[in-house]
């Protein structure tokens, strides 16, 4: 799960594998799967950043299971 913030400042938590796109409208739009939009503050490359962080835990985890 990541966070990001609503234009009005409300902290969210997504889960970032529901994600189908993000548009900077010049606010950034987040799409998820099921169609709904979210505008948030953080630019895209800040929501890639921390789906990206998200994803390389998950696999830290994972790998730490295994051993």
């Amino acid at each position: 799960m990541i966070k990001v913030t609503r234009l009005r400042g409300s902290e969210l938590i997504i889960n970032p594998d529901l994600i189908l796109m993000i548009e900077a409208t010049p606010n950034t739009v987040i799409t998820f799967k099921n169609d709904v939009k979210l505008v948030v503050e953080e630019s895209p490359d800040v929501i890639i950043q921390r789906v990206a962080e998200f994803h390389a835990k998950v696999n830290i985890l994972s790998s730490e299971k295994k051993s």
